[in-house]
């Protein structure tokens, strides 16, 4: 396992980063709180936006549920510019029930998937 990341990487993170404090901001959102909503603290908050640090893929369901988007909307894959959504009614998307399972496993298995996704959205973005 690699403790570096790789420019592509770093690339993916910072965007990553960009859209979280855009959707942050849009909303009237304190690092401070979102911190809360991670369980983490505020300078997490700030390494993650500006792409230094790893988001853990289990962070991304309760991010989107306290924005109110989609888990696409925070990978950049809807498109669309940073609004708000109207939940639709019914069942979570499908990405949204793994990612909720994937929170249950332990960090290790988390990491390995969080890895493989990863690598997929390099070759889905590259």
């Amino acid at each position: 396992m690699r403790n570096h990341l790789s420019p592509e990487h770093k690339t993916f993170f910072k965007r990553l980063g960009a859209r979280i404090r855009a959707f942050r901001q849009k909303f009237g959102v304190t690092q401070v709180q979102l911190a809360e909503v991670l369980d983490c603290s505020q300078q997490q908050i700030v390494a993650f936006e500006q792409g230094k640090t790893r988001l853990p893929v289990t962070a991304l369901p309760p991010l989107a549920r306290h924005f109110g988007v989609a888990v696409e909307d925070l990978l950049g894959m809807s498109g669309e510019p940073v609004q708000k959504r109207v939940a639709k009614p019914g069942p979570s998307s499908k990405l949204e029930q793994q990612l909720e399972q994937l929170t249950k496993l332990p960090r290790s298995k988390q990491r390995m998937v969080s890895e493989m996704l990863d690598g997929i959205l390099l070759q889905a973005n590259g």
